[in-house]
């Protein structure tokens, strides 16, 4: 657990917090010797010359100040530490995450992200403060007095070694099933998080279709999981804790009687007894709540190997001499990709010209977004290269490929902020003439012109004060404002009425009359028809490319694509026939 403990809070706080825990167990091990000098002054008080506990009165009492002392000092700095653990994690967390590749967020993530965040690093920080301090007191300082009640008689410190080994064994499997309880919790609370989320995310939808009902049945299943998982932990928990509860009062039973034996049969002083007696008692309480703080160690261990494990995920290998691009110039060989095993890209060979338009057409599962998030290095590539002006990605380095590569993915996020800083992500130093030049090629100027506070009219969270069709615009003006060399649209005129469709259209092709790269990811057929060459893929390859026209003339694949499309827009909803 300490190993953990320190590999999670990093080297610079691992000194500190190996001190303080250092001190901690030093403090219960002097609380030790403090309860195990009560024995001599008890026997001499209660013997026939109670005169004589006088030194030992003077020797408790000052490890009884000893002991003051470095309690105070070592709780002040378990308080310290435990705030310094808090913001080293969270430090660590937020620097490592965002230099994860952007094909580590799954959406599964979001909730376990959010409780490691929160509930994790709560459980974590509580450890030197409210869990290791106690355990301590009631592992330690057991162990120092009963080493040094062999001073006093080997037999009863014998017994009390043995007491102690059961229960620990005992205190092993209480803890050992808690902990297994709380990680199959985890697992089942991060996707019902993940729901409550999407839950909230979706209401839109689900109130416009009078689906409120229906739709919390994922949500309902999720939260239903929850709860039995955290029964079965209570179902473990509770008698685990009994057994351990139970295993001390029968230990302090035997002990008694092991001691009342030795003292009935003459050989064990009264006075000694009771002193002895007195001892054993005093450590019934701390050891029968040991059991408690065991399980919560457990559980902050738990949450300790799911920070681990989120500290432990690689970045993407950074190039020690990045290589710029040379032009913009965007080529895929023989690239093979595969999500968890299951192949995406077998083998696509595909070239975009700069000053160009490349559409991307092709069934659901054929590659394109795929093919788009390996061009930005969501991931590398299992197999082949993907290229950028000549230079593979993987030696572009990540600040310099996302100079030169902007895309404009259909689900779009808004901080909540205004409209201007939403847009000004891309360039934090734009004037308001660069925000309105980009808005009116995306046609945000129109979207800006009809909110009460134009550009300063905050957005709230995830952008929901606004459309999907107006997110959409935000999204295609920022990535204008990048003014990247490549740029790529995935289904960024999916939101928007045929109006604005026309004029992202327009967009993409004067974006490529000034000599960019332009990507297009659609369906409709009016923006694959503006598009310079169509890519169609199929099964993770390009089966069929050419100009429009000639993918048309050819009658295959694609011509049968865009006949489809054009029957679908024909359809319409009439009233069912008496």
């Amino acid at each position: 657990m300490i190993r953990a403990f320190l590999r999670a809070v990093g080297p610079d706080r691992a000194r500190p917090l190996a001190a303080a825990l250092a001190l901690t167990a030093f403090v219960s091990a002097v609380q030790g010797v403090v309860f195990a000098l009560l024995v001599p002054v008890l026997e001499r008080l209660l013997g026939p010359a109670p005169g004589t506990a006088a030194p030992w009165a003077l020797a408790l009492a000052a490890a009884t100040a000893v002991y003051a002392v470095l309690r105070a000092a070592s709780l002040y700095l378990n308080f310290r530490v435990g705030g310094s653990i808090s913001r080293a994690l969270h430090h660590r967390l937020g620097d490592h995450v965002v230099r994860l590749p952007l094909g580590w967020f799954t959406g599964a993530r979001l909730g376990e992200l959010n409780r490691i965040a929160t509930e994790g690093v709560s459980r974590t920080t509580s450890l030197p403060v409210h869990t290791y301090p106690p355990l301590a007191d009631a592992v330690v300082t057991p162990v120092v007095a009963v080493a040094a009640l062999a001073l006093f008689d080997w037999r009863l410190s014998l017994a009390c070694a043995a007491a102690l080994a059961v229960l620990w064994m005992v205190f092993d499997l209480s803890s050992d099933a808690v902990g297994r309880g709380d990680a199959a919790r985890d697992a089942v609370a991060d996707e019902a998080a993940d729901r409550v989320v999407e839950y909230a995310r979706a209401q839109p939808v689900l109130r416009a279709f009078g689906r409120d009902e229906r739709g919390r049945t994922s949500l309902d299943r999720a939260l239903a999981a929850e709860h039995r998982t955290a029964r079965t932990l209570l179902f473990r928990a509770v008698p685990a804790l009994f057994a351990y509860s139970f295993a001390v009062r029968a230990a302090l039973t035997g002990i008694l009687a092991f001691t009342l034996h030795l003292a009935l049969g003459g050989t064990l002083a009264a006075p000694t007894a009771v002193a002895l007696l007195v001892l054993a008692v005093r450590f019934a309480h701390p050891l029968s709540a040991a059991a408690e703080h065991g399980a919560s160690l457990r559980m902050a261990v738990n949450g300790l190997a799911r920070i681990n494990a989120v500290l432990d995920a690689r970045p993407l290998p950074e190039p020690a001499e990045p290589t710029p691009p040379r032009g913009a110039l965007v080529e895929f060989d023989a690239v093979r990709f595969a999500y968890d095993g299951e192949p995406v890209l077998d083998g696509l060979s595909l070239r975009a010209e700069p000053g160009t338009v490349t559409a991307l057409v092709g069934p659901s599962g054929a590659g394109k977004t795929t093919a788009a998030r390996l061009l930005a290095r969501f991931h590398d590539a299992d197999a082949g290269q993907v290229r950028v002006g000549g230079v593979d990605v993987r030696d572009i380095g990540g600040e310099e490929l996302s100079r030169h590569v902007a895309v404009v993915f259909q689900d779009v996020y808004l901080f909540d902020a205004t409209v201007a800083d939403n847009v000004r992500v891309a360039d934090p130093g734009a004037t308001l003439e660069d925000l309105e030049r980009v808005a009116a090629r995306s046609g945000l100027d129109r979207v800006v012109a009809e909110l009460p506070r134009g550009w300063d009219t905050r957005v709230g969270d995830g952008g929901t004060s606004l459309s999907g069709g107006q997110r959409q615009r935000v999204s295609i003006a920022r990535a204008l404002l990048k003014d990247a060399p490549v740029v790529v649209l995935d289904e960024a005129s999916a939101a928007l009425d045929a109006e604005n469709e026309a004029l992202l259209t327009a967009t993409a092709v004067g974006l490529a009359r000034e000599g960019r790269t332009v990507l297009v990811i659609a369906h409709r057929p009016a923006t694959v028809a503006a598009a310079d060459r169509i890519a169609f893929l199929d099964g993770g390859r390009v089966a069929e490319e050419g100009t429009p026209g000639e993918l048309l003339a050819l009658d295959g694949r694609h011509a049968a694509h865009v006949r489809a499309r054009e029957r679908a827009r024909g359809w319409r909803i009439t009233a069912a026939r008496p």
